[in-house]
């Protein structure tokens, strides 16, 4: 399958600034509300029961940790290639950088084919088209758009972002006459003691938490958004709030409609909260909605790897032909067509939803474990840096909320159970990244030499 024409090109073309920061915002807004709350807070209420808010409360304060070290860093390096931008600031150390970027770029490019795998389902219920079928679809077509050109994608993602976080305000709407029938600090098995009370909210946080995932993906887009020093600090600490209260009140709405126990039981529990809110029709609203989530995910994610592999390859560490932009267009034609072709080549590896959720999950807390240790060791020990935006809460030039989500990232590692038919495709796919990092930064280096000595 074709993932996009091959036109004129230009090696000295640029990546166009064409987001504003009303378009980061939606943008991240998008992202992070995405297909995860339309498909596990029925799993999460079946744990916390009419406890989840509490879930999402402090779900929401362990993502912030790590967003606000995005946003301090994006302030310092408005750089595609975000992580790998840090790292090497903070380091020195090319493959370092390398290393962690690869496991970036890995999550984000397994993610898309899981969520695109998700779209399959739902489309599967109302065309009753094969699942593969239409998730390889879904990523040639949006492919196709992210080759077009950002503000064609960035339209793209202002409609959908507004159609499934509008399908989370019907739900409020439709719910909120419900609010007050529970009692909202019941946990299941009602136990008397605190540790009772704790361990099934920590449980259900620990699920939730990767419903905040995509704040992260603003950094990515620092070089074609406007005043991106300014504006992409403010539009991550601003998604993460808007998906917090979108999230907290749904949750409330929900196990004040539906009893936790049959909602955790739901395949579809948004549009279940719906139903008995409201009618069946309003579930088959929310049903297509979930396409739009789900579609719109596929897109930013394809948009962000792509731009991840066009940054590395402009700081030395890829190929020059990665970063090659198209000269109508404006967009790294290359890093589009290879990124959509690897997301296409999971599908076919890894056709398991859960086994590729599960791909991604350990390099996530990776990569946001080197993005906080990152701004740490710049605090302390290259401190002439001066951020456009400070993260708060500071001993001296330490900052306690980067140090909170280092520990948290670690926290979450022993959490990846990772079955062993996932590990024989991880592994590989580990060992050939390191692989390249070995063999393509020392030649970047001797390259950069052999400019010098001309």
């Amino acid at each position: 399958m074709t993932c996009l024409p091959i036109k004129k090109t230009n090696e000295k073309a640029k990546l166009k600034k064409a987001i504003t920061l009303r378009d980061a915002i939606i943008y991240g807004v998008g992202v992070i509300l995405g297909a995860g709350i339309y498909a596990l807070i029925g799993e999460a209420a079946g744990i916390a029961g009419n406890a989840l808010w509490i879930s999402f409360v402090l779900g929401a304060i362990i993502a912030s940790f790590t967003a606000l070290s995005y946003a301090e860093l994006s302030s310092l390096f408005p750089r595609e290639a975000a992580e790998f931008a840090y790292v090497k600031n903070a380091t020195g150390n090319m493959l370092l950088a390398f290393v962690v970027e690869y496991f970036a770029f890995f999550s984000l490019i397994v993610s898309a084919a899981a969520v695109a795998y998700g779209f399959g389902g739902y489309f599967m219920g109302i065309a009753g088209i094969d699942v593969l079928l239409s998730a390889a679809t879904l990523i040639a077509l949006l492919s196709l758009l992210n080759f077009a050109g950002i503000k064609e994608s960035a339209a793209f993602n202002n409609i959908s972002t507004i159609i499934e976080a509008g399908g989370l305000v019907l739900v409020i709407f439709l719910g909120i006459s419900f609010i007050g029938n529970v009692d909202y600090f019941e946990v299941p098995n009602n136990p008397s003691d605190l540790s009772g009370f704790a361990m099934p909210i920590a449980a259900a946080t620990a699920l939730v938490f990767f419903a905040f995932l995509g704040f992260e993906e603003l950094a990515n887009i620092s070089e074609e958004t406007k005043d991106a020093k300014r504006n992409i600090p403010i539009a991550v600490i601003a998604s993460l709030a808007i998906a917090t209260v979108l999230y907290i009140l749904v949750s409330i709405v929900a196990v004040s409609v539906v009893p936790y126990h049959e909602l955790s039981k739901s395949t579809e529990p948004v549009a279940l909260i719906a139903e008995k809110a409201a009618g069946p029709g309003f579930g088959a609203v929310l049903g297509l909605i979930a396409l739009f989530a789900t579609a719109n995910t596929v897109l930013v994610l394809l948009v962000v790897s792509s731009r991840m592999l066009y940054g590395m390859s402009s700081q030395g560490s890829l190929p020059k032909i990665f970063s090659i932009v198209h000269a109508r267009t404006g967009t790294p034609w290359f890093s589009v067509a290879f990124s959509c072709t690897i997301a296409l080549a999971f599908l076919t590896i890894v056709n398991d939803l859960g086994n590729l959720v599960l791909l991604t999950n350990m390099a996530i807390f990776i990569s946001f474990f080197a993005v906080n240790a990152s701004l740490i060791m710049i605090r302390l020990y290259v401190p002439h840096f001066r951020p456009g935006f400070r993260v708060p809460f500071n001993i001296g030039n330490l900052p306690i909320t980067a140090v909170l989500g280092a520990l948290s990232s670690l926290a979450m590692l022993p959490q990846m159970l990772v079955p062993l038919e996932v590990l024989g495709v991880e592994v590989p796919l580990l060992f050939f990244g390191l692989a390249l990092g070995f063999t393509g930064v020392p030649v970047y280096y001797i390259a950069r030499w052999a400019r010098n000595r001309k």
